[in-house]
């Protein structure tokens, strides 16, 4: 009786010889991505280099890191600073707890629950300018919400000119950008095969134990991802800041971001590029850090 025949698979060096052949289709397909990311991305960031350690823009001398001393000793940067980092720390962890839970709630069997869904993930798609207007209707002097303080017998309160501000941002924030953690933790919550469930009640575990065991455990990757892309996302609020309160606002909600755009309404490029790679420096620091706890975290439960 004749056996089948095994076909044999590639050699590693024929693997690559292959892929070599398919590398100028490749690069051909990619060059109109990496032109535009060299040209709006790169060669902008490196470029700036030059007017972060000189000190005019147009006939400048060298003075190396004497922008970089006078940036950090601002007392506007180090404002700015301390509210960027504190808007993080305060709003990346709420985001992630609300978008966990509505997660966790829209992956049960509940009525609606295609709707609801849906309904997250539309602050993605609704233009920036009315999400704004929006908010500025419901918090203005004389808005939605001071209407009913005032039907209440209550004083208005000014909710972008006091320290309410910033918990108004942070509001803002989060609604915008819980719906695309919801998406992804969503997906991470299906990969869980239900048989862990299972098992898990047969053995006794309660609701609680399982989530920390079960779903906490298996969504490390996913909740890793939707972290680092939180606090990239908190040093991005500037638009809609800005929108809601202008060039100056108020201290408590005066970012980085504000204080860059300033500079460059000043044309001082000097400054403007030294605080633009201090943050950046900043947020590759955060991220760095991030990296190592998870990888801790990881070999921690294994």
């Amino acid at each position: 009786m004749l056996q089948p025949t095994r076909r044999k698979r590639p050699s590693l060096f024929r693997r690559f010889a292959r892929s070599g052949r398919d590398g100028p289709a490749a690069l051909l397909f990619l060059a109109p991505s990496l032109v535009g990311l060299a040209l709006f991305y790169l060669i902008p960031f490196v470029g700036g280099i030059y007017f972060s350690v000189m000190d005019s823009p147009v006939d400048g001398t060298f003075v190396g890191a004497d922008n970089y001393v006078e940036v950090w000793n601002s007392e506007s940067f180090r404002k700015a600073a301390v509210n960027t980092l504190s808007f993080a720390g305060i709003g990346v962890p709420l985001l992630l707890v609300v978008s966990l839970s509505v997660a966790v709630l829209l992956n049960r069997p509940l009525p609606l629950r295609r709707w609801f869904r849906t309904a997250s993930v539309l602050p993605l798609v609704v233009p920036v300018a009315s999400v704004v207007l929006f908010w500025q209707v419901l918090f203005d002097t004389y808005g939605w919400l001071n209407s009913l303080l005032v039907a209440a017998g209550r004083a208005p309160v000014h909710w972008m000119e006091s320290d309410q501000a910033r918990g108004v941002i942070i509001l803002m924030y989060v609604w915008k950008n819980a719906g695309y953690n919801i998406v992804l933790l969503l997906t991470g919550l299906q990969t869980i095969p239900q048989d862990y469930y299972e098992t898990a009640s047969i053995d006794g575990a309660g609701k609680l134990r399982q989530f920390f065991g079960i779903t906490l455990r298996y969504l490390i990757p996913t909740l890793f991802f939707v972290t680092v892309m939180s606090v990239v996302g908190s040093f991005k609020v500037f638009r809609e800041t800005y929108l809601m309160s202008g060039e100056y606002p108020h201290d408590s909600i005066y970012m980085l971001q504000h204080y860059m755009n300033n500079m460059f309404l000043s044309l001082d490029y000097q400054k403007l590029t030294s605080a633009a790679y201090i943050m950046a420096v900043g947020i590759i620091a955060l991220v760095v850090v991030l990296f190592q706890a998870d990888r801790r975290f990881r070999h921690a439960i294994e």
